[in-house]
């Protein structure tokens, strides 16, 4: 590696552990310098970022905690998370200059990855390179192992999304759809109520910050009750749900965004409903079902060339950027998935 290029690397580091709603100031943008050539005899990939992801899971993230599911983000160190890639330099016999690739990377111009086992090649570049970390990424394959593999959805079940029109969301409704379900989703303006119902096919939505009877309004959505919820928010729309569930119904825990940002959580106190109508209630992480990746690709394609599927994203352009866009998740600015637009391929 003597003599290799060195390259300015504008870096977002991560600040120190945040309590309560996490602020742009958490993060900060640095200049490093890094070599685009992989250290000679490793196994591991440079590469150059393209498109990141922000999702709510790095919320907890940047709490230290020792019993979650992800490790908390490191004090002074690059965040990372989701992102599309193109492969600069490798040592790794499964990539080669040039490839695309979707998976862990660093929030960062350049990535040098040391353990890219876990990278996905991009095959199909004939859609957006940007879906391969939304409808084609993590979120896919959370709307699509959420929904089919533990909602198990029949034609006419009365289906319930909450946070509808998120990266997650927008894919279960139309998933619903698809399989003959009546859908309803909520949101958190009349914008996204709009795109729910006219972009995504949604047979109803309402904005649930002008409802002030959860219990009620799901009441009125939802007369025979709910067969389906994919659960996105938790706290009291959880608590909603569990009163207009009907018998043997499913709910897919998926995430709690609402909980997210407190430092006392929200208690639940319908959840004798669980044991009255046999609910069945299981929460879940996208990681466990990777393995179902090729049959997500092999569904969804074909619907997204056919504009059966559609998918709304919100895009902030430049890694100085990335810091916003990430904190307007948990103030719901956010229309759509949003991405990070770092460079052009």
């Amino acid at each position: 590696m003597a003599g290799a290029e060195k390259v300015s690397n504008k870096q977002v580091i991560f600040k120190d552990y945040v309590s309560g709603f996490p602020k742009e100031s958490d993060m900060y943008l640095t200049i490093s310098t890094i070599s685009l050539k992989v250290p000679e005899g490793s196994m591991a990939v440079l590469v150059k970022n393209l498109y990141l992801s922000c999702d709510p899971y790095m919320r907890p993230r940047m709490s230290y905690s020792t019993d979650s599911y992800t490790t908390s983000f490191k004090p002074g160190t690059v965040i990372n998370g989701y992102g599309v890639a193109k492969v600069l330099d490798s040592g790794h016999p499964n990539f080669s200059k040039g490839d695309l690739v979707w998976g862990f990377t660093g929030w960062e111009e350049y990535t040098l990855i040391t353990t890219p086992d876990a990278l996905f090649k991009i095959p199909n570049t004939d859609v957006p390179l940007s879906y391969y970390i939304g409808i084609l990424g993590m979120p896919g394959i959370t709307a699509y192992a959420g929904f089919f593999e533990i909602c198990s959805p029949k034609k006419g079940d009365y289906v319930y999304v909450s946070a509808a029109s998120g990266a997650v969301g927008q894919l279960v409704g139309q998933f619903a759809k698809l399989s003959g379900c009546y859908v309803v989703g909520s949101a958190g303006s009349k914008e996204k109520v709009d795109l729910l119902k006219n972009k995504f096919g949604f047979d109803e939505a309402f904005n649930y910050k002008e409802e002030q009877d959860l219990v009620a309004c799901l009441k009125r959505y939802f007369p025979e009750g709910i067969d389906i919820y994919f659960e996105n928010v938790g706290g009291p729309m959880l608590d909603a749900v569990l009163a207009n569930m009907r018998v043997n119904g499913r709910i897919a825990a998926c995430g709690m965004i609402s909980q997210y940002n407190l430092e006392k959580p929200v208690g639940v106190f319908n959840l004798m409903n669980i044991i009255k109508k046999q609910i069945k209630m299981q929460g879940f992480i996208a990681g466990s079902y990777y393995h179902l990746y090729p049959k997500l690709l092999e569904m969804i394609l074909p619907h997204i060339k056919e504009e059966k599927v559609v998918y709304v994203e919100d895009i902030a352009e430049g890694l100085e950027s990335a810091p916003l866009a990430l904190i307007g998740l948990f103030s719901g600015r956010n229309v759509g998935k949003q991405v990070v637009l770092i460079a052009k391929e």
